[in-house]
């Protein structure tokens, strides 16, 4: 058994109550229940979070499915979610643990709603080999593989799932950036732009304001070159060989920032490196749930 919880730092959790909540729960257990756990453990969270997929290793039909939780104080190394994820496959712990760390990095430590990480953030995965088939030992080799590639699809599809249900979020947005100097640059600018508060507002407003965009790249010290820098959002170019793209496209960029999923790509034409993050806008909404969150 392991323990997981979110909520308000430092307050004792009621153990009374959760022990008859535990025996009440293993009492109801039942083959269709995850949807029912979903449910259960959202706080802030305006939808429960559920993904599955199927893959066949080793001749038999293996399944992997997983819930999620979290809206607010969600940053890399996860903050405040909670991620389970069960699967029939056989597969040693070494591997497993490993293939973990791995779908980690490439879905929920890409997630940022805004810029706070808490101390209760967890990602399990179960494994009991029920499917049968021989245990997946180490990475490489086409079965290992083919989990691999179902372990990510599973928690990316999470992971852009506790980004679009961030706290009072509207929109789901990805941060695209490319052309840096380095990885660590291409990161840092990527976290920056979605991290900022005067981005993400201009986001909830479809305020096409590349300055701020720009702006907070240039104060987080990251090299750009003006003169092949290029900033898109919602898939129309706003500012490109070291000026704005003019009024119009500007325009076409407002109505484009309107939909529920958008695209921020910044191109620094400094070099070959390019990352990108999953984030939100950040409304009114975000401001009233935090306000009195312990109320």
């Amino acid at each position: 058994m392991l323990v997981a919880s979110t909520g308000a730092i430092g307050q004792p959790l009621p153990m009374p109550r959760i022990g008859r909540g535990i025996r009440s729960a293993s009492a109801a257990l039942s083959a269709s229940g995850l949807a029912d756990a979903a449910e259960a453990i959202r706080t802030t969270d305006t939808f429960a979070k559920l993904a599955h997929t199927r893959v066949t290793l080793g001749g038999r039909r293996v399944t992997l499915a997983g819930i999620a939780k979290g809206s607010g104080m969600i940053e890399p190394n996860m903050g405040t979610l909670l991620a389970f994820l069960l699967t029939d496959a056989a597969v040693s712990p070494v591997f497993l643990r490993a293939a973990l760390r791995r779908a980690a990095d490439a879905s929920f430590n890409r997630v940022t709603v805004d810029g706070e990480t808490s101390t209760s953030d967890t990602f399990l995965l179960f494994a009991n080999g029920a499917a049968g088939h021989a245990p997946l030992r180490a990475a490489g080799g086409r079965d290992a593989a083919a989990f691999e590639d179902a372990l990510a699809e599973v928690s990316v599809s999470l992971a852009r799932d506790v980004a679009r249900d961030g706290e009072g979020a509207t929109k789901l947005v990805t941060v695209v950036v490319r052309e840096a100097r380095s990885p660590a640059e291409a990161e840092l600018a990527a976290r920056r732009i979605a991290n900022s508060l005067l981005v993400k507002t201009a986001l909830f407003g479809a305020d096409a304001n590349w300055g701020r965009i720009l702006q907070t790249v240039g104060a987080g010290r990251v090299r750009l070159v003006l003169e092949r820098t290029q900033v898109s959002l919602g898939g129309v170019v706003v500012f490109r060989q070291g000026a704005s793209a003019g009024p119009a496209a500007r325009a076409r960029a407002a109505k484009a920032l309107k939909a529920k999923q958008i695209e921020v790509e910044v191109r620094l034409g400094a070099g070959r490196a390019a990352t990108h993050v999953w984030t939100c806008d950040l409304s009114y909404d975000y401001v009233r749930i935090n306000a009195d969150y312990t109320t």
